[in-house]
């Protein structure tokens, strides 16, 4: 059984966390970079383990490490070598592991499980850092995004992490990628979570539930979802996704803003004031993780914790 289903089984939603790089900056952090928050993997990794620490305060049972634009192609444009740009992927998930036991340690007796440490893989496009996760449009094989993806997948699993978030994922082919990928490394366990352009489609253009079918009897896949969506879309997703799976389904949409790649800004504000409620509204849909990516805060998160641990 996955770490996933044997938390489900004690409690109705298992909570993830927010944005990582969007709360860097709220909190006065410059992340306009090729690595986006990555960089403070080299700059400040004190700041990545107070967001770490942020979230697990506000109820989060799994946080998501900061490699999510880490790469070693990236890392290498930056001028540094093969093995410093694997400690520092690997540093991510050390960060996240050090800021959960430390937790933990000083919160065991509260009514809650120890939470997971969930290893970001983010997509192709995220490494090209021109908003290419939100188009899907690569044109590369399954081949190609398999041998892109392998050595920092390598990376993130010999740190540890309890399992692997493969997230944003704008196209089928990179998910076919990450499942192919997957079988060199048999027991490692991963969520795969799709960004959309409405309701029925991925970024792409191809259905949901065509992706939602396609991974539903693969074994190393323990959930399905959605993240770095529009809120408004994330109902009709559920459904769409529940008409051909039995897999958990997560979801973890933005604020609700329009990213532009080229400028890698955010051209609205966010609107997460009714957040907690939204997402008793996916809970009911059929949502069984669920949390926050770009723009969300862990005020939003401990918005969910008040109804999940009511």
């Amino acid at each position: 059984m996955s770490k996933i289903k044997e938390i489900l089984k004690n409690q109705k939603v298992l909570i993830i966390d927010g944005a990582t790089g969007t709360e860097l900056e709220r909190k006065g952090y410059d992340i306009n970079d090729s690595l986006w928050s990555a960089k403070f993997l080299i700059e400040n990794p004190k700041a990545i383990y107070e967001v770490h620490k942020d979230y697990l305060e506000a109820g989060s049972d799994c946080i998501t490490t900061l490699s999510y634009q880490a790469t070693f192609e990236g890392f290498e444009k930056k001028g540094l070598t093969q093995s410093q740009a694997k400690e520092l992927l690997q540093s991510s998930v050390k960060l996240a592991i050090q800021a959960r036991d430390e937790f933990w340690a000083n919160n065991e007796s509260i009514n809650r499980i120890k939470p997971l440490v969930a290893a970001s893989v983010g997509p192709y496009g995220a490494y090209l850092a021109d908003g290419s996760e939100f188009r899907g449009n690569y044109g590369l094989s399954e081949d190609e995004l398999v041998n892109f993806h392998r050595k920092r997948m390598q990376a993130l699993i010999e740190a540890k992490p309890d399992l692997l978030a493969c997230e944003t994922v704008p196209c089928l082919i990179e998910a076919k990628a990450y499942v192919k990928l997957l079988e060199e490394f048999p027991s490692t366990q991963a969520w795969i979570s799709f960004s959309a352009k409405d309701g029925n489609h991925i970024n792409s253009g191809e259905s949901i539930k065509e992706c939602a079918k396609f991974l539903d009897d693969k074994e190393q896949i323990v959930a399905i979802g959605i993240n770095c969506t529009a809120p408004q879309y994330i109902e009709s997703l559920i459904e769409q996704i529940k008409e051909v799976s039995t897999k958990p389904i997560i979801v973890y949409p933005n604020g609700g803003a329009a990213y532009d790649g080229a400028t890698k800004t955010w051209s609205t504000q966010a609107n997460t004031k009714d957040y907690g409620k939204m997402a008793f509204m996916w809970y009911e849909k059929g949502a069984s993780v669920i949390g926050g990516c770009c723009q969300t805060t862990p005020n939003d998160i401990e918005q969910i914790a008040s109804w999940v641990r009511k």
